[in-house]
Parts: structure tokens; sequence; C-alpha cells
């Protein structure tokens, strides 16, 4: 079994210094998409948070977002246009500063560009056009021009993030955003090349890493990272969008056909099984993953006792909301200062940890699901009303 703290070599030749990552969480610090110096700044404080960092979901084409954005300077981050590459770089060489590698996660978030209704009154698109309860819009159905729009977008943030001076990409297919959204049967009801069968419904992620893997071959270097991220099954309260099953055969024909360096599996907690198999996600997608290629594991790891037990699943161990607490806890682990780690926020902590105010509103505020530990010690700092939980919406024709 890998230790904690030995380097990995990915199959293109990449190395990096450890077994932890930093993996992808919002900053709400864009200012309309464009990253911020809060974003910078944060960065700079989180360039020791793991042998490899991997930015918040950046979404690729003007009608992939924002999401989970409720003010213009409280934004997801875009790499839609070449505009926003001069920031882009200013990102990457903060994340680079200690060492460590610097990936930039793609994505585009189909029915959940909330920020596209909330702050525009734009329309929203997903697979098929259907009403989801839970969000207060309307949703529009992505013609097939649209769609292969999408795909090449995709191919465009390669170049972009290549420019920028990012070490790699991760595709986001997981957290419901619109990859997932194609392969689920739940949000996914089109009857064309893009849904209806699960060989149809793989068509889509198929044919973003295609159009990824080859802006790679034309852009990168070498040994330029790509990754896909996924979640292993989604299960909700009235009905099954797929399970383990299905997407082990997604992630067994990206490999088959694809030369990834790493997927990443989206998960609650690093040590979850599903309902029907006595072994976890992270064994269960083992056999899938393709010579060479490496896993990363995510979910509850908040001690150095947990991010140990968690290599017994995995090559890569990704440490969360601890690493928004203290950006040092691989740090302090990787030199033998555990008992120094900190693991509730307070004031204190923001400015040692480069928090930005969007993140500082946003993970305290009253109605949040999933707050820091601690977060009722910075609920003071805010200074906009409320965080995307408790957004408005233009009165627009999009929410009829």
């Amino acid at each position: 079994m890998a230790k904690l703290n030995d380097s990995l070599t990915f199959k293109h030749g990449a190395t990096i210094s450890n077994r932890f990552v930093q993996p992808p969480m919002l900053t709400n610090s864009g200012i309309e998409g464009e990253a911020s110096e809060d974003t910078i700044n944060y960065w700079k404080h989180h360039s020791k948070s793991g042998g490899m960092l991997i930015t918040e979901y950046i979404y690729v084409t003007s009608e992939g977002g924002p999401a989970i954005s409720w003010a213009k300077d409280r934004t997801q981050l875009a790499v839609y246009d070449d505009k926003f590459i001069p920031q882009l770089k200013k990102v990457a060489t903060a994340m680079k500063s200690s060492g460590n590698k610097a990936i930039m996660q793609i994505a585009e978030t189909g029915r959940e560009a909330s920020g596209r209704v909330a702050l525009y009154g734009k329309p929203v698109y997903a697979p098929t056009a259907m009403n989801f309860p839970f969000l207060p819009y309307k949703v529009h159905e992505y013609s097939d021009e649209q769609i292969k729009n999408v795909i090449k977008g995709f191919s465009e943030a390669v170049r972009r993030a290549v420019e920028a001076g990012f070490d790699g990409v991760e595709i986001h297919g997981a957290n419901h955003y619109l990859i997932q959204q194609f392969f689920s049967t739940y949000s996914n009801h089109r009857t064309d090349h893009w849904g209806g069968s699960l060989e149809k419904r793989m068509n889509f992620p198929l044919a973003v890493v295609e159009s990824v893997m080859n802006a790679v071959k034309k852009y990168a270097p070498k040994d330029f990272i790509v990754g896909y991220r996924i979640s292993p099954e989604e299960i909700n309260p009235d009905n099954v969008g797929y399970t383990w099953h299905e997407s082990t055969q997604l992630i067994k024909a990206i490999t088959d056909k694809f030369d990834l360096d790493y997927i990443h599996l989206s998960l609650p907690a690093y040590d979850q099984k599903p309902k029907d198999s006595d072994k976890t996600f992270a064994e269960l997608f083992r056999p899938v993953l393709g010579e060479g290629t490496k896993e990363i594991i995510v979910g509850g790891v908040n001690s150095p006792e947990k991010a140990r037990d968690a290599m017994k699943y995995t090559d890569l161990v990704a440490v969360g909301k601890e690493n928004i607490i203290d950006p040092l806890f691989a740090e302090k682990i990787l030199t033998g200062h555990e008992d120094e780690i900190i693991d509730k926020i307070t004031i204190d902590q923001t400015k040692k940890n480069g928090m930005t105010q969007g993140m500082i509103e946003n993970f305290s505020a009253a109605k949040v699901g999933n707050p820091l530990p601690g977060a009722e010690n910075i609920r003071s700092l805010h200074t906009k009303p409320g965080a995307w939980s408790e957004m408005t919406y233009i009165d627009s024709p999009e929410m009829k």
C-alpha cells in the first residue's frame, strides 16, 4: 500500500510529490466569470494543499453557467472566451507557486445554471425540457447544434487551459451537472443520438472526452494530465438515474478508448459502499480503470487517521472542507505536525486560509445545508445577505 508522502507518476509522465489532492470546490469569487484577486489570493494560500490542486468547475460555453452564483461578484469562474485567460494565468501561477500541479476542472452545468437565471434572466438548457420540482425556473432542451457547440467548448477550454499554464484538465462528469444529466435516465428522455439506451446515453460523455483528448494532442505538452470525475450512482428519493453497474460501464467505455491519467470518484464518504455490494465504490471501479490509470477518492477525509485509512482503497486522497479550513492540512501531516491541524473555522483562520468573501458567506449562511465546522464563528463577516441557497430570481419568461 502506498503512503501519503509517496510521489506518484501518471502514465503520461507528470509526477506529483505526494498523494494528497485538493478537490474542486467553488470559491464564489468570480466577477461575471472572471477570476478575481480574491481567487488568486485563495490559491496562494492553498498552494501546499496537495501534490495536485484542482480548480472549481469552470464552465466552457456562455450558456453553461454560472451556477450557484447570487451576485455578479460572487460567480462561478468561466473559460468560454479568450478574455478569461489573463486572470486564469494568475490563478495557475498561484496554484503552482509551491511546486505542485494545477488542474483546471472543465464543466457545463446544464439545468443547474441557476445564476444564469438569477443574475441575467437568461434561459437554462438541459438534455430534456422537463419540470424539475427542485428548480424554480423553466428548463429548455438543447438542440443538436447546441450540443455540438458544447462539445467544441470543451476542446477550446483545453486550449485556454494550456495557454494559461495549467498542468492538466479534469472533465466534470459528476454532481448532477450536464455530463451526468445526459447519462441519467431521470434527466435524459431524448430519443435521438444523445439519449435512450445506455449506449446512447454514453454518447455525450464519450464525445466530450474525445473532444478533450483531441485538443490535448493538438495543444498540450506530452505530460499534460487528463482526468474524469464521476458520481458512481444517482439515486434520488423517487427515482434512480443510474447505479454503479451502469457507471462502471461508462468508465470502462471511456478508458478502453481514451488514455486518461486518472478517474476521480465524487463520494460523500471515501469508504462508501453501494447497497448491493460488500465492496467500496473505490474497489468496484478499480477493475475498469484501464492499465496505468490512477484513482482519486474524496469524502469525509477530515483527519490524519482517515487520510491514511483511505489509502487502503486508492492511489490519491482528496481532502475537501478540511482543506478550506486549514490549507496546510496535508503539509502538517507530511511533515509530522499533525497536532497543529486546525479543524474549526474562526475569523482569525479566514485570514490564514485566504477564504474568499463569497466562500465565507456561502459556507456559513444560515440556511446552507453543509456548513463548515465552526461556521457560526464567521457569520459576523458577511457583507451581503444570504448565499446561493437564499437567492432570488429575475422575473422573466424563463421563470414561467
